[in-house]
């Protein structure tokens, strides 16, 4: 088993007024050689959104994008047409492919928007663009493993569809909790993310936003040492 660990304090920071973006990994003006990627996947960015501030249209060509909202909620509209708000409890999924431009704006006059982007490395490009978002129940989520993401050709349940061999999973544990996610493939690695909280892997804390990567295990077992929001990222290491 191999073991990478990242305390929240270790990311980059931008501050832009009305975006502030901690960078999990390498992203415009922070750059670590030692912190591009953890296998497949690229770029997990924390962003908060100032009130009637956002992205303007920008493109995005060969990646899968995926927006977990945590608070507030973010206006989407991208040149497929769609056009509609990403609220807490939804997971959206853009499959960028051949290339797409889209949009992200918080509407909302008093209020921050927080939510967090995932880029992840396709399996195969120039796939056509795809765009869809669902609402997940927090219940489905309560001491237990629910799958919001999963690859086009292996859904589970409402997962939604990306290209990559790849899963997202959410978990709310109580305080005194434990889960144990067992790795679909030997080649895959699970990056786990402390939205909220504080947990205990193989003998290691990790408290609200930190991080810790395992790769060539079976399972990995999460213990929450007091109520914990956690979302496991699952992806082929090469």
């Amino acid at each position: 088993m191999k073991t990478i660990f990242h305390k929240a304090d270790t990311r980059g920071y931008a501050n832009h007024g009305w975006l502030k973006s901690h960078h999990t990994f390498s992203f415009a003006g922070y750059q670590n050689p030692e912190r591009m990627n953890f296998g497949m996947l690229r770029v997990l960015n924390d962003d908060i959104v100032q009130p009637k501030m956002g992205f303007g249209t920008h493109p995005h060509q060969n990646m899968e994008i995926i927006s977990i909202p945590l608070k507030g909620a973010l206006s989407h509209k991208d040149s497929m047409g769609n056009k509609r708000a990403i609220e807490v409890g939804e997971v959206q999924v853009m499959s960028a492919g051949t290339g797409l431009t889209h949009s992200e704006f918080n509407d909302s006059k008093t209020e921050e928007v927080n939510f967090l982007q995932l880029w992840i490395i396709p399996e195969e490009m120039s796939v056509k663009p795809n765009y869809e978002q669902r609402q997940f129940p927090v219940e489905e989520r309560k001491n237990q493993l629910q799958t919001v993401v999963a690859p086009k050709n292996k859904l589970e349940g409402d997962a939604l569809p990306i290209s990559q061999q790849a899963y997202i999973f959410r978990t709310d544990l109580d305080a005194g909790k434990s889960v144990k996610q067992d790795l679909k493939s030997l080649g895959n690695g699970v990056y786990i993310f402390v939205v909220d909280g504080k947990i205990e892997i193989n003998g290691n804390i990790l408290e609200s936003r930190d991080a810790v990567g395992v790769s060539e295990a079976e399972f990995i077992e999460i213990n929450a040492k007091e109520a914990s929001e956690i979302i496991c990222i699952e992806v082929p290491m090469a």
